[in-house]
């Protein structure tokens, strides 16, 4: 598909990108997401320090922190030329959630502590927000804790926690004052998981896999020095953390992967002169350039020190519907090619994991927030319903 980055230094900074992970990627990792299979934490961790060596694993930090200082337009020609060489994407708690809140909001010591070890891989972190009974109204949370001498002791629960299982850290919505309006008395704790009282049990998915799980606090003790900011101020953090969330959940560099792979999908089946699938995947095209393009522009915003409001929400519902639209016309172009053969239990390549995709990418317009939940935003904000 057409890039809408072609400058002479768009160019020659791809360059860069594409001849570093052509060199520096382990070739099995990229395999396996080149199959769209499920990768481990080695795969991970193998990338990211990669990344690490070089300063770029970070591109959203600022230079001060360890950033790279690369500029949107390059952010974004990195991940595209990343998804594009195969390159596994970065589990974003650390880097793209809680470090960004701690450069903005942390204590001068929180960020001494734990920016460098997010950077380096030593720390790999998860996130504590969705409950049985608070998944997309965040703000009904009951995890409560309770003001001790030196501390808090936390009880509670947290579900949906994905790849806790590789996490020792963890970061925390927590109601510390139960008497205010709900929104008001949420703090952000930071918690490690090797914690007294800190459990966790995995909650096996539809495609087979075991990525989340619930996570269970049973009269943890946080030292006041791991609560980020201010008490009480959790809810003014976490809608900051969201609209950085949801605006990478956009994810351009993945699409256009995902449609690169369809399409291979589509003449390997015999499919690429077929018009119902030459229109879809024209269609879909289409709607990517327009995503890009909208993310480019609020990319730039926020590098100006523009807050970012209620356009976010309309890059994570457009965004995920087309991940979810590709997954589903790849089903269909792969038919019964997407199930195992019956007598060897082996999925027929280009179609393996394409069924394993479209099962695990159904959760893409539930997560950080769901589309039900980004469409009254956007309602109430933007329309003034």
């Amino acid at each position: 598909m057409t890039d809408l980055l072609i400058t002479p230094e768009d160019d020659a900074f791809r360059k860069q990108i594409r001849d570093f992970a052509a060199r520096e990627l382990d070739p099995d990792t990229r395999a396996k997401v080149a199959r769209g299979a499920p990768l481990s934490r080695e795969d991970f961790l193998g990338w990211h320090l990669s990344l690490h060596a070089v300063g770029w694993v970070a591109p959203s930090w600022p230079t001060e922190h360890g950033g790279p200082g690369w500029t949107a337009r390059q952010r974004m020609i990195a991940d595209e030329e990343f998804f594009r060489q195969h390159c596994p994407p970065m589990p974003g708690f650390g880097l793209k959630m809680i470090g960004p809140i701690l450069i903005r909001f942390g204590s001068a010591d929180q960020q001494a502590r734990f920016l460098p070890r997010i950077l380096s891989g030593e720390d790999w972190w998860c996130q504590g927000f969705s409950e049985p009974g608070a998944g997309s109204d965040l703000a009904s949370l009951r995890t409560r804790a309770t003001r001790i001498d030196g501390g808090w002791i936390v009880s509670g629960s947290k579900t949906w926690t994905t790849y806790a299982q590789y996490a020792n850290w963890i970061f925390c919505l927590v109601r510390t004052d139960p008497q205010v309006k709900k929104q008001q008395g949420i703090s952000i704790m930071l918690i490690d998981m090797a914690t007294p009282g800190v459990s966790r049990r995995p909650i096996r998915l539809m495609d087979g896999t075991e990525e989340v799980n619930e996570i269970f606090l049973d009269d943890v003790f946080v030292p006041d020095a791991l609560v980020v900011g201010e008490v009480n101020m959790g809810w003014t953090y976490a809608k900051a953390l969201l609209e950085h969330e949801r605006l990478g959940i956009g994810g351009v560099g993945r699409s256009k992967h995902l449609l690169e792979r369809v399409r291979g999908m589509a003449r390997a089946a015999g499919l690429d002169d077929d018009h119902e699938t030459r229109s879809r995947l024209a269609a879909l095209e289409i709607d990517i350039i327009a995503v890009e393009a909208t993310t480019l522009r609020l990319l730039a915003a926020a590098e100006a020190g523009r807050p970012l409001g209620a356009e976010t929400s309309l890059l994570k519902i457009r965004g995920t519907e087309i991940q979810q639209a590709l997954t589903e016309l790849a089903l269909d172009i792969a038919g019964q090619s997407a199930l195992p053969a019956a007598e060897s239990g082996c999925l027929e390549p280009p179609f393996e994991n394409v069924a394993y995709q479209f099962l695990n990418w159904r959760k893409l317009s539930i997560y950080g927030g769901s589309n039900e939940i980004q469409r009254s935003i956007l309602a109430a904000q933007v329309l003034g319903l």
